[in-house]
């Protein structure tokens, strides 16, 4: 979220760890814009700050053209924030997974080649896998998001963005415990997989998710255990960068 108050030491710490893959979060909700609020007046409130109520947003963005211009126009400036930080865009995601909205897919899809962003998250989570580990947690889940996340994946493919084949981390939110981590390695599909987390050192600060276990999901990711794990499963590791060129030699002759 390169509108973050910490960005700027997000960006110093991913200069010095050269092999992290580095995203573009979109954020058209619960942020500040990168652009001044006079720009985008239709999509922020009397704080300056993107409307909290995505239905009213999206239905604007959707049947509104001049309030359509100012998402793309806030869309692009985002993209062009990236590009400033001088980092490479390995992927491209949204918050709340806001880019399911096809007319925010549709900027990203028209920007993903011109600033070098190779694949954009398709959240489709297989249930089959989640339900042999565990309950999903109360609230949205994948099945709510399966039809929009479908008719996503199709229309990156036949713009050539890549995605991954499948996607962890709606039916957990927040809650994506050793334990869960485990199991959905134990359980991995084939195929290109993306497991996403919030983890973080601690809880209390400005924009926390309530209910979210920010360091318990830190100290999964950081399991020497599950290290053993994924090496002893034979995964390979990466961002989505290294998926494209994984695909690509399995598929060479």
């Amino acid at each position: 979220m390169v509108g973050a108050p910490a960005t700027a030491s997000a960006v110093e710490l991913a200069r010095r760890l050269p092999r992290l893959a580095v995203g573009l979060h979109l954020a058209l909700v619960d942020a500040k814009p990168a652009l001044p609020p006079s720009m985008v007046p239709d999509l922020v409130d009397e704080r300056g700050r993107f409307r909290a109520n995505m239905a009213l947003s999206g239905a604007a963005m959707w049947l509104l053209p001049h309030v359509r211009r100012q998402m793309c126009a806030e869309v692009r400036a985002q993209f062009e924030a990236f590009r400033a930080t001088g980092l490479t865009l390995d992927h491209i995601t949204a918050h709340k997974h806001f880019h399911l909205h096809p007319s925010i897919l549709s900027a990203i899809i028209a920007l993903a080649k011109e600033f070098g962003g190779p694949a954009v998250r398709a959240p489709l989570e297989p249930n089959r896998v989640v339900a042999q580990i565990g309950r999903a947690r109360p609230g949205l889940t994948s099945s709510a998001l399966a039809v929009l996340a479908r008719v996503q994946r199709t229309r990156l493919t036949r713009a050539g963005v890549a995605t991954p084949d499948h996607v962890f981390g709606l039916a957990w939110s927040g809650a994506m415990t050793t334990a869960r981590l485990a199991g959905l390695i134990s359980h991995l599909p084939k195929g290109v997989t993306e497991i996403y987390t919030h983890p973080a050192t601690r809880s209390d600060f400005e924009g926390a998710a309530p209910g979210y276990c920010y360091e318990e999901e830190l100290a999964a990711l950081t399991s020497p255990n599950l290290r053993r794990q994924i090496a002893a499963e034979g995964i390979g590791r990466g961002g989505f960068s290294d998926a494209a060129r994984w695909r690509q030699e399995a598929s060479s002759p």
